[in-house]
């Protein structure tokens, strides 16, 4: 399994973003895709998560970031995305998204054996 995550930039503060992350390979129909981020000194923090089988799909959020962030997905082009709203200068991070196997939410990043790249969100005040 592949992972692409995309959508960084370098917004202001009370912007909107949307990130996306596409899975390649042999991803089936049953998986967990979740984004992590991690600023600079900091350990890695869990933002959102998707679970995914053929007819539901399950979210959970950090508590930091409830009520300004939505994950979705496209079953269709094998797409997690992240819309995040009223950014802060406290979102700068680098964001990853990571995927399981499985349709099991869990905000643990050592559950996770498949990571992507990462994409750099910097908010300025």
């Amino acid at each position: 399994v592949q992972l692409q995550a995309s959508g960084g930039g370098l917004v202001q503060a009370g912007d909107s973003l949307r990130l996306s992350c596409v899975a390649s390979g042999r991803t089936g129909s049953t998986y967990t895709i979740t984004w992590f981020r991690q600023a600079p000194g900091k350990g890695r923090e869990f933002v959102a998560a998707v679970s995914v089988s053929r007819i539901s799909a399950n979210t959970r959020y950090g508590d930091s970031v409830k009520g300004r962030f939505t994950i979705s997905r496209d079953n269709a082009r094998n797409t997690v995305f992240l819309q995040m709203n009223s950014l802060k200068p406290e979102d700068t991070a680098v964001y990853y998204c990571a995927a399981r196997l499985v349709n099991l939410l869990s905000s643990r990043d050592q559950d996770y054996r498949y990571w992507g790249q990462g994409t750099l969100v910097t908010v300025s005040s």
